[in-house]
């Protein structure tokens, strides 16, 4: 009887010592667990806000950098429509420039059509093709006081019957040649000119008016040079 009772004892203190050391094992376990999930949580939190930071620092980077090329490309675009609208400006006046030129030469030339009048007339011989008068103005002169025709070259009166032969003909005058000039009557002379390729020859007929110069009164256009 004693010994079956210590022997019971015995068992009993057997398994509360196995109890016992389990249950500590487990709580140990159970205490790295948990000190592992903390470790986790804190060092994996600090890593994620870590990450976050850098992520925002990214985007606030490159929002930058955008921002920067946006205002870049701005400056580019004002800068091109600034040269943009110089040079339309540029070309604008110049072309303004050759309109008002274009419109003052169309002006003097329907001002020259406008004052001269021609007519038709008959021929004086055979060798003229065309004739005509016209109200050609004197082309002006720096002779003053009595006049008396001079015909010598390169004289006063030579030059001023040039510049209205000219006139008259249409003809350039740094591309005429003028042949013959002689007497008509009193303060009237003729002058046989034409350009400086030989295509075309005129007679003009002009009047001396006192202190105005030399007034071609008629043209008449020639066959052929007859001097």
């Amino acid at each position: 009887m004693g010994d079956s009772d210590n022997h019971s004892r015995l068992n009993k203190y057997d398994k509360r010592r196995k109890n016992t050391k389990l249950i500590s094992i487990l709580l140990i376990l159970g205490a790295i667990l948990v000190l592992i999930l903390i470790g986790m949580w804190i060092f994996g939190g600090n890593g994620e806000e870590e990450s976050d930071e850098q992520n925002e620092q990214s985007a606030e980077t490159t929002e930058q950098e955008e921002n920067t090329e946006a205002e870049d490309t701005e400056d580019d675009v004002v800068i091109d429509e600034g040269n943009d609208s110089q040079n339309d400006a540029s070309d604008e006046g110049a072309e303004g420039e050759n309109e008002d030129q274009e419109t003052n030469e169309e002006a003097s030339e329907d001002e020259d059509n406008d004052e001269v009048e021609t007519e038709q007339v008959e021929p004086s011989d055979d060798n003229v093709s065309e004739a005509y008068t016209g109200n050609w103005d004197p082309v002006g002169t720096e002779q003053e006081g009595p006049h008396t025709t001079d015909y010598s070259d390169g004289s006063q009166d030579r030059i001023e019957i040039d510049q209205a032969a000219s006139v008259a003909t249409g003809l350039d005058q740094s591309n005429m040649a003028t042949y013959w000039v002689g007497n008509d009557g009193d303060q009237q002379v003729i002058a046989t000119v034409g350009n400086a390729d030989q295509e075309a020859y005129y007679r003009v007929f002009l009047s001396w008016v006192d202190n105005e110069g030399w007034q071609p009164t008629k043209v008449e256009v020639l066959n052929e040079l007859e001097y």
